[in-house]
């Protein structure tokens, strides 16, 4: 029997289809990985299976008293909380049995009974039997993997940054061990360490799991089964990534033959209604060739025959050291790293890794004059007259604007013409141009905050982490263009696999302190 059941499912977003009658079922132990391009309705799915959203049709039906963890990056917390106290949360039911357990105690003490010995050693053993005694070397085995022991265990959650929180949020869900896990992106705010840690911990899970994600690396060591949404169908394939890749594009070879030879019989129709519907003698067949063609059920066009273009526009710069840093310490209240020391030099592609929370975010903030160092100092090249700057969070000042209207208002000399194209080369379908920022994708928000910076030309990238919710075809036009791109570049990033080709220098952070810390 399957855990989960969605029949005849369809869904739209406005105007925009979504899937139309798909079905598909999740099994026991199944590890199923969530693919396709950006926009194509991965996280409403994850919102539609979890209830959140109801789909237009069709039904979704877990097995009853089934155990759902999900990843929610926002949940409500209490802020006070330290991070171990919060971790520990994830047995609060095991708490609950110690109580009750020491209360039969001192009611054993007064009133000893055959009765209350028996719910004694119940209780005991159901303690036992879930491992109640290792609870906290439990909580640091998965706050270690994850790297929340570095962040200090006794640090209250009001203090975490977004990423570090995540990375909590994420360690709670796996301690509460559910019979399915459900995440949505779950390495956007892992270190490659990280990553390859939380791979082993679910290929050995031994529950069911429904996985989003853009890691592509990350999907074929964990996942044995992909469903792939594409042309408003979600198709489940069995077996790793690279195996369903293998399947899809024998069946994408097949669909574009059969669209093609669609639009051929779309054309013969069309010109034949056009050519007679006007002539007495032959308005009869045209009409019924006309009512052929509405009741016809359209192939959708292929997507992947378009992909983004990104070109950024380079101002030459003379200057042969683009960035000095001097004994500078970056942080909100602290420092969260030894004073650094490093220069960045004209042309160069700077790739800065290092683990979550470290201060990598933190450091591109202080130099594009966000936030204030705490001492020390950074020093332009007076070439430098624009930078591009790249933040990871999805943040807009009106969450209701539009793509349109945030590139016009940022651009008043282009025309509206204009701005459509820009937004269409970056990937942004016709469809989305008008609709509210918020209810994009990661991905289709990813793309215009993108078109911002390619249309501004500048002589330096500040990019932080830009390829977290961008799809495989995205990250290869981007790569392409930081390549291409003559001026320099500093970039944040956990995705080796997409730097490795670009970078001309890859440093830790840590190395770039005077005083080296482990």
């Amino acid at each position: 029997m399957a855990l989960l059941e969605v029949e005849h499912l369809s869904h739209s977003f406005g105007e925009k289809v979504l899937y139309k009658d798909s079905s598909f079922e999740l099994y026991k132990g199944e590890h199923m990985g969530i693919v396709g391009q950006n926009g194509a309705g991965k996280s409403t799915l994850i919102k539609i299976l979890l209830g959140e959203i109801l789909p237009d049709k069709g039904s979704v039906k877990w097995q009853n008293g089934v155990t759902i963890g999900k990843l929610d990056q926002y949940a409500i917390v209490d802020e006070e909380q330290t991070i171990f106290d919060y971790l520990r949360t994830a047995f609060k039911d095991l708490y609950k049995i110690e109580e009750d357990l020491n209360k039969l105690y001192e009611e054993m003490a007064i009133n000893y009974n055959e009765n209350i010995l028996k719910k004694v050693s119940r209780y005991q053993e159901l303690l036992e039997e879930r491992n109640f005694y290792a609870i906290d070397s439990t909580v640091h085995k998965v706050a270690s993997g994850l790297g929340i022991t570095a962040l200090g265990l006794d640090t209250s959650l009001k203090n975490l940054s977004g990423g570090q929180r995540a990375k909590v949020i994420l360690a709670k869900l796996l301690l509460q061990n559910p019979e399915v896990l459900v995440l949505d992106e779950p390495t956007n705010f892992l270190d490659k360490e990280h990553v390859e840690w939380l791979s082993e911990y679910l290929t050995s899970f031994k529950g069911a799991f429904i996985i989003v994600s853009h890691d592509f690396d990350f999907l074929e060591k964990v996942t044995t089964c992909i469903c792939d949404i594409e042309f408003n169908k979600i198709k489940k394939y069995k077996g790793s990534y690279s195996s369903f890749l293998k399947q899809k594009e024998l069946l994408r070879e097949d669909y574009i033959r059969q669209y093609n030879s669609q639009q051929k019989e779309i054309k013969k129709l069309e010109d034949y209604i056009a050519k007679n519907k006007v002539r007495a003698s032959t308005a009869q067949m045209a009409k019924s060739r006309e009512k052929k063609l509405e009741k016809m059920e359209k192939i959708e066009k292929p997507s992947f025959t378009s992909k983004p273009h990104f070109r950024f526009s380079c101002v030459p710069s003379t200057a042969q050291v683009i960035l000095e840093v001097k004994d500078l310490e970056v942080g909100y209240y602290y420092p969260l790293l030894p004073k650094m020391k490093f220069d960045v030099r004209n042309e160069e592609k700077l790739v800065i890794t290092g683990f979550n929370g470290i201060g990598k975010s933190t450091l591109l903030k202080t130099l594009i004059g966000e936030i204030q160092p705490i001492s020390g100092s950074f020093k332009f090249s007076e070439t430098i007259k624009s930078i591009g700057y790249y933040e990871q969070d999805l943040k807009w000042e009106n969450p209701e604007d539009i793509p349109l209207n945030i590139i016009s208002r940022e651009f008043p000399k282009l025309t509206q013409k204009q701005v459509r194209k820009h937004l269409a080369d970056c990937g942004i379908k016709k469809e989305h141009v008008m609709q509210p920022i918020a209810t994009l994708s990661g991905g289709e928000q990813a793309k215009v905050k993108l078109c911002k910076i390619i249309l501004r030309p500048c002589n330096l990238l500040i990019l932080d982490e830009p390829t977290n919710h961008l799809d495989a075809d995205t990250k290869e036009e981007l790569q392409k263009a930081l390549t291409e791109f003559n001026g320099t570049v500093i970039l944040v990033s956990h995705e080796a696999s997409f730097y490795k080709d670009l970078a001309t220098r890859v440093v830790n952070i840590k190395d770039l302190c005077v005083k080296k810390i482990n």
